[in-house]
């Protein structure tokens, strides 16, 4: 069957009997794909009792009905399950991690930008915000260049929005 190029969404055919069968699962896929968010990234097994529009990525080593069907989206449909293959760059929300994922062109990986800080390699690189850090006064003995160095610092924190003023 003819697909389009980016989404592989079924295309009608000419002279094509039953071309609703087609088109809605055409409608299907865009409802699941557009704006995507999947219940998980992580299971290799589809759930028990799944609910229409529901959708998740398929684990490593998936089993059952989703043999054969890493790394695709499965959505449920009142047909059963409608998968599609994810094209470099896609992105979707994944619920149970509360973050987006993104496929690599061969792995689904998590964004960087996470609700507790900034990643990279899996290592949080940057925390929550904190509260403002105090500029430098007084005291008894005061050495300007290293009060200019921390002022510097703290002038670079804050343009990057790192810390507040």
């Amino acid at each position: 069957m003819a697909q389009t190029d980016r989404l592989g969404l079924p295309l009608l055919a000419a002279g094509q009997a039953q071309k609703e069968v087609t088109h809605n699962e055409a409608l299907i896929l865009l409802d699941c794909l557009t704006q995507a968010a999947v219940e998980s990234a992580d299971l290799a097994a589809p759930p028990m009792t799944p609910s229409p529009g529901q959708c998740w990525i398929v684990g490593s080593g998936a089993t059952g009905e989703w043999a054969d069907r890493d790394a695709m989206l499965a959505a449920w449909t009142a047909s059963g399950w409608l998968f599609a293959s994810p094209r470099t760059g896609w992105r979707v929300w994944a619920i149970d991690r509360a973050n987006g994922v993104r496929f690599n062109g061969a792995h689904w990986i998590d964004e960087p930008a996470q609700d507790d800080g900034y990643y990279v390699d899996d290592e949080r690189v940057v925390g929550a915000r904190q509260g403002a850090i105090v500029s430098v006064t007084g005291g008894a003995v005061q050495d300007s260049e290293a009060r200019a160095a921390i002022a510097a610092i703290l002038s670079a924190l804050r343009v990057h929005g790192l810390i507040e003023n």
